[in-house]
Formats: structure tokens, sequence, C-alpha cells
């Protein structure tokens, strides 16, 4: 199993941006897809964006399409995801999740999860 931490989540006001981080550990982090996906308070967890183990290749929700960018540094062990133009309704909590078979946007397909960061965008 990978371990993972999210970290940079924090109150911005509307139309600010944010950067997410999810560091990697315990495994060959290019040997894993990764994802990010949020849970508001009483939704069900909805998928965000998922990048591939080379980086070349992304994913993204039709909701956060052309204001959210997700990457990785390989060298770092390190997943992010730019958060720009939030919204209220982008207030969450995040969480990265890794997959060594899928970049699907499925949450079950995912077996690694971090913690969660919270992210609240004020109006």
């Amino acid at each position: 199993q990978v371990q993972l931490v999210e970290s940079g989540g924090g109150l911005v006001q509307a139309g600010g941006s944010l950067r997410l981080s999810c560091a990697a550990s315990g495994r060959t982090f290019t040997a894993y897809y990764m994802a990010w996906f949020r849970q508001a308070p009483g939704k069900e967890r909805e998928f965000v964006a998922t990048i591939s183990k080379g980086g070349g290749s992304r994913n993204y929700a039709e909701s956060v399409k052309g204001r959210f960018t997700i990457s990785r540094d390989n060298a770092k062990d390190t997943a992010y995801l730019q958060m720009n133009s939030l919204k209220p309704e982008d207030t969450a909590v995040y969480y990265c999740a890794a997959s060594r078979v899928t970049m699907s946007t499925t949450g079950g397909s995912y077996d690694n999860w971090g913690q969660g960061t919270q992210v609240t965008v004020s109006s």
C-alpha cells in the first residue's frame, strides 16, 4: 500500500485559488494512477480529476474543467490539484487517491486514500 497525505486546504474567498498537494510514500509513486475526489457535507463523494502514471493523460469532472488542473511531480512523489476561480460550491473535504490499475472516475476503483483536507470557499 502507498501512504497518501494531503495538504494545502484552507479558507478562501470566491474567485480565489488554492493548490492542494498529495505526498506519497511507501511504494513506487510512478506505479500509481492518481486522482482527486471531494465530499461536501451531506453529499456523496464525487470525482474531481485523475492523471496517468506519467502525467500525459488527465481527466476532469465537468464541474471543474477549465478551473482546476491536476499534475504530478514523480521526482517528488507528489500529486497536485491547482484550483482557480473557486466557487462556494467547491467547498468540501478533498481526498487524493491512488490505484495501480486504473484512472477511473469511480472512487471504488481506488484502494489507497489520504485523510483529506478541508477546502472552504466563502461567498
